[in-house]
């Protein structure tokens, strides 16, 4: 029993870590209004202080990585708007808020309101170009939905009746301030829709602080200004002033006295225009007179080119260019052939039979000679060679041997007789003398010594 309790036993770490994790988990980061008090700030930078109500307090804790964005030094007893994660401090396992973001209440709320309205209607494409309506041209009458009291309509009358006399304005009062002003500008919207009795609306008021201005700021505001039919253009405060208005409507006018401008023609404006305009006609006038003068003056150009006299001369020229270009041509041809005749006489005295003939003759004559000297000199070497072999036989033949008192014996065969083996007794033997023969027979045959 004891192990299994020892199994289950956790530290105190471990469960201000769990119940850290619990907290961060499970609520997050919030955003809560309240009093300053405690209020420290170490040499580390960070910011500590109670966050209080009338019945409640919380421990915060803002590090400097934040603290240094917010722009001023809290005070105790200043009422602030914090956006903070709800976390533990385990060392001493309380909980507590960590501020990210802290601003003064009041004017802070509102603008966070304001934030988070524009992000919602920005997301949803209310902000988009797409959406917005082109301003007429020419307008004639003019909805202004504002206050019937305020300075805002008198700047615009006075503007609008300065600058064109003849532009007619429909007024559609309504509060501009208060909890009541914001349902109240969204149904004069949709009335001037409605009644389509205008060219263009302006929806707008005078300066004021960031409360004044908030029906423009309020959601059915900017809702009737997207589904308004009519072109809008937002004309709230002064030029530093931004409104959910401006970002919805059509167009955005610094001033209630820069939207009269906007929809408004100055007389010398107007007049300066159809002066150009004028000026246009008179220039589109000449031009299209000049072009009726061209096409007329291109008319008469070819009725001209078609009359019969004219087509006679262009026709003589024509023939006039062909006859010289035949008689260039034939001219061309003429040398043409008469190159071409030289060239095959000259040719065809090249290749001539007396020509080629004597070429032979002479080619014949020298072979002939050649002949005759080449047989000549073989003649000459033969008999060279033949009183040569002459010399030589004569130096070898028997017949000079026989003149030194030789004698040659022979068979009957004319087989030269040089040993006693090749007779026999009863043959006949023939010596050979250097004059004349003599005819013996074997009667004996010695023995060699």
């Amino acid at each position: 029993m004891m192990l299994s309790m020892q199994n289950n036993v956790m530290s105190v770490k471990d469960l201000n870590q769990m119940v850290k994790d619990l907290l961060t988990d499970a609520v997050g980061q919030v955003w809560l209004l309240g009093e300053i008090s405690n209020f420290s700030k170490p040499a580390s930078g960070h910011w500590y202080f109670t966050l209080k109500d009338d019945v409640a307090q919380v421990r915060c804790a803002m590090f400097r990585n934040c603290n240094f964005r917010t722009g001023f030094i809290p005070q105790n007893g200043q009422q602030i708007l914090v956006r903070a994660t709800v976390t533990l401090y385990e060392a001493r396992g309380e909980y507590q808020l960590v501020i990210d973001k802290l601003q003064v209440a009041g004017n802070g709320l509102l603008q966070q309101k304001f934030e988070q309205l524009k992000k919602q209607l920005q997301d949803e494409g209310l902000f988009e170009s797409s959406h917005k309506k082109t301003l007429p041209d020419t307008v004639r009458v003019v909805g202004v939905i504002t206050s019937s009291t305020g300075a805002a309509l008198h700047d615009i009358c006075q503007i609008l009746k300065r600058r064109d006399p003849s532009l007619q304005v429909i007024i559609y009062p309504t509060l501009v301030q208060g909890n009541e002003a914001a349902p109240q500008i969204a149904k004069m919207i949709a009335i001037a829709n409605q009644r389509n009795e205008c060219d263009i609306l302006i929806v707008g008021r005078g300066g004021g602080s960031l409360e004044d201005l908030w029906p423009f700021n309020e959601e059915v505001v900017a809702r009737a200004i997207f589904a308004s039919q009519l072109p809008i253009i937002s004309a709230v405060g002064h030029e530093v002033d931004f409104t959910i208005a401006d970002f919805v409507a059509d167009l955005r006018a610094a001033t209630p006295s820069a939207a009269a401008e906007l929809v408004s023609k100055d007389k010398q404006e107007r007049l300066n225009r159809l002066q150009n305009v004028q000026q246009h006609l008179l220039m589109v006038m000449d031009y299209l007179i000049l072009q009726k003068r061209e096409y007329a003056s291109k008319l008469f150009h070819r009725l001209s080119q078609q009359h019969p006299q004219l087509r006679l001369a262009r026709q003589q020229t024509l023939f006039i260019q062909l006859q010289n270009r035949a008689s260039e041509f034939m001219q061309q041809k003429i040398v043409a052939s008469q190159q071409r005749l030289h060239r095959d006489t000259t040719r065809l005295s090249y290749y001539s039979p007396q020509k080629r003939l004597n070429q032979h003759q002479v080619y014949f004559k020298g072979l002939q000679e050649r002949l005759n000297y080449s047989a000549q000199t073989q003649i000459n070497q033969i008999r060279h060679r033949i009183e040569l072999l002459a010399e030589k036989l004569h130096s070898m033949s028997p017949l000079q041997t026989l003149s030194r008192g030789y004698s040659v014996t022979t068979r009957d065969q004319h087989e030269v007789i040089t040993c006693d083996e090749q007779v026999k007794v009863g043959d006949t033997i023939v010596t050979q003398l250097q004059k004349g023969k003599i005819i013996s027979h074997v009667t004996e045959i010695a023995e060699s010594i």
